[in-house]
């Protein structure tokens, strides 16, 4: 290290990864100048004043005490920075490239911004930032305190909360030795605590839709995209709530992935997500705000939903272009954005429910449905039949008795809903054997889970084989309906989780039978 040049190390995320930054700074003589080059955003741009004052109101010569050059590098350079994490890297490096502080910088890694009084402010990414310094080779790692939990998910390395700048730097520097070491303690790795499901709704607060609520558990049992139809107001909206309330908690290795996305966006509102999110955009929502975009890619609703479930109420108000973009993410789990500046592969790998009404005002065939021919058929049209066709089942929630309503909030009894927690584990914990997969329980580690619904024609030979009587109805009926090889698989496997519900070892006809049931019969209620 030269008089006057420091070398500190930051990272910085960039689409849901990370990457290591070199924060060099040079100092030389002449007339005060400060700048920040690198490629550097407004953000990054303007912590110049930010670290000015931090640094002064820390108790050191803030740069423009001094007349100098003061030269900021953040390479590599060709990637844009982004952000204000850089903030506490920046202002150490010129702390210590002035003298003002003596530390070795090797193997440590610093994050956070900073306020004009020295204290640290939480950032986005930190679980994303402290993995990519545990690959890179990287023993500390300082964070803002407000970071601390979430970035002690990550095992293997020393985690330190900083609260101000001034307690890192005594806890760091070793120019004076006379002076009290006010040392941090390292945080303790945090261990997964599942939280509590946040959903209000269950099967008993649900009157009737016995037929929904079986469609409803055979999604979840094997990761099947549903849609919902039927007029306003027969729970549509209600059964996609409790549907959340029998989704299996996510096992180690899908919580930190789900927690990074999350983390990342700037939407985690919890230290580690252990539940299956669901997002429910409005259907106002535009293209990019769904799959994501934007001259530098961000992920959207659908990477936000991954290993979890997208809600989309209202799914026919969607744009048509909006509905089309799901093409990609519901049939291989990921979605790509192309740019001119690059390309972008967010995953997107989720459960679909879709409610949707029969026409425009939701009443159509009965005396209420004042809407024309043309608006019915511009409403059909908004879903096209490559949509059709990856949705696996497709349940009417028609109308409801009135005498179930007055009995529905007397019942005390959840049986309804623990037998559907039961059938979905027990038909994931067969799957989870048959794709070779860890068990569901050990969340300490394990693989990402295999459902039905992700099975290639590989697996769908292997795992997938139909009784001759079941094959020849399956053919038969494939025939009459004219469904399309895509439509074929998918009914195989939506039938193979049915077996898988009933510990079924074959898939007998009565199992396709109730899938082809499931089958979309939208051109007849339209």
């Amino acid at each position: 290290m030269t008089k006057n040049f420091a070398r500190v190390y930051s990272a910085q995320t960039h689409l849901l990864d990370a990457f290591i930054v070199n924060v060099e700074v040079d100092l030389s003589k002449g007339l005060h100048s400060f700048n920040v080059v690198g490629l550097a955003d407004r953000a990054v741009d303007e912590a110049k004043d930010r670290i000015s004052a931090a640094i002064k109101n820390s108790g050191y010569k803030p740069p423009k005490s001094y007349n100098r050059k003061i030269i900021i590098s953040l390479a590599p350079a060709n990637i844009r920075k982004e952000g204000p994490q850089f903030d506490l890297p920046m202002a150490l490096g010129y702390l210590l490239a002035s003298r003002e502080i003596e530390f070795n910088p090797e193997k440590k890694i610093f994050l956070g911004e900073l306020a004009l009084d020295g204290t640290v402010r939480p950032i986005r990414g930190t679980l994303a930032l402290v993995l990519s310094a545990k690959e890179a080779g990287f023993e500390d790692v300082f964070v803002p305190e407000e970071n601390a939990d979430e970035a002690a998910l990550v095992a293997g390395i020393n985690i330190y909360g900083v609260k101000t700048l001034r307690d890192l730097i005594q806890h760091i520097n070793t120019k004076d030795v006379s002076a009290p070491a006010n040392k941090i303690t390292p945080v303790k790795p945090s261990k997964i605590q599942k939280t509590p499901r946040t959903t209000r709704v269950f099967f008993e607060d649900i009157a009737g839709q016995e037929t929904a609520k079986r469609g409803l558990i055979i999604a979840a049992a094997g990761g099947h995209n549903i849609a919902l139809f039927g007029p306003p107001g027969t729970g549509k909206t209600m059964l996609a709530k409790a549907f959340v309330g029998i989704l299996p908690p996510l096992n180690f290795d899908e919580a930190m992935e789900v927690t990074s996305i999350h983390s990342i966006a700037g939407t985690l509102s919890e230290t580690m997500i252990t539940n299956p999110p669901i997002r429910s955009p409005h259907h106002t929502a535009s293209y990019v705000s769904l799959v994501g975009g934007g001259s530098y890619p961000k992920p959207g609703e659908v990477t936000l939903a991954h290993r979890g479930v997208l809600f989309m109420d209202e799914f026919p108000e969607f744009d048509k272009k909006v509905i089309d973009s799901l093409r990609q993410p519901l049939e291989d789990g990921v979605v790509t954005i192309s740019r001119a500046k690059g390309t972008a592969q967010f995953p997107a790998q989720f459960i679909l429910i879709a409610a949707l009404n029969p026409c425009p005002c939701g009443y159509l065939g009965t005396h209420k449905c004042k809407c024309s021919a043309h608006e019915i058929n511009r409403y059909n049209k908004k879903i096209s039949g490559p949509i059709m066709d990856r949705i696996d089942m497709w349940i009417e929630v028609g109308p409801i008795d009135y005498e179930k309503l007055k009995t529905v909030h007397l019942s005390k009894d959840k049986s309804q809903t623990e037998r559907a927690i039961h059938a979905v584990r027990t038909a994931r914990k067969i799957q989870n054997t048959r794709f070779n997969s860890r068990k569901m329980g050990d969340d300490s580690n394990g693989e990402h889970v295999k459902l039905n619904a992700h099975m290639n024609n590989k697996d769908l030979a292997n795992f997938a084989k139909l009784s001759e009587d079941a094959e020849q109805i399956l053919n038969l009926s494939a025939q009459k309906q004219g469904l399309s090889p895509r439509a074929y698989h998918r009914v195989v496997k939506l039938a193979r989780t049915i077996a898988d519900i009933e510990q079924q070892e074959s898939i007998l006809q009565n199992h396709v039978l109730e899938a082809l049931s499931y089958r979309p019969k939208i051109t007849e209620m339209l």
